[in-house]
């Protein structure tokens, strides 16, 4: 039995398709992260090479959402990399995020030493 295809009563509206940036913005807190020691240090995992370091952000902001740039730590390649899962092998969620929250406050603190203000604007 041969069906055919559904019919709209109404076209539809043709909207834009949403841009997608090809790479993450390169904020200046985001751009500080190079060369700086790794503040997350989970031992036996930290390669403690400060020219793979990036600013790795907090889970929880929500589906597809990165946290604020001020709620993040400087992590070399293999801490960034064991915060994004690789801790599952051998510690658990809660330990991963005690040591993540650590290198935020390290972090946060070498980020005011370097002169960046953290400011809450009431909306």
């Amino acid at each position: 039995m041969k069906r055919s295809p559904l019919k709209r009563k109404t076209p539809l509206k043709a909207k834009a398709p949403m841009k997608r940036s090809s790479r993450p913005k390169a904020t200046p807190i985001r751009q500080s992260a190079n060369g700086q020691p790794c503040q997350v240090r989970v031992p036996f995992i930290c390669n403690g090479d400060s020219s793979t370091t990036v600013l790795a952000h907090l889970n929880g902001a929500g589906l597809a959402l990165k946290a604020h740039d001020h709620e993040a730590a400087y992590a070399c390649s293999a801490c960034h990399e064991w915060l994004d899962g690789g801790y599952v092998k051998t510690h658990s969620r809660a330990e991963r995020d005690l040591y993540h929250l650590e290198g935020v406050i390290n972090t946060q603190r070498l980020l005011v030493e370097q002169g960046y203000k953290f400011v809450k604007v009431a909306a």
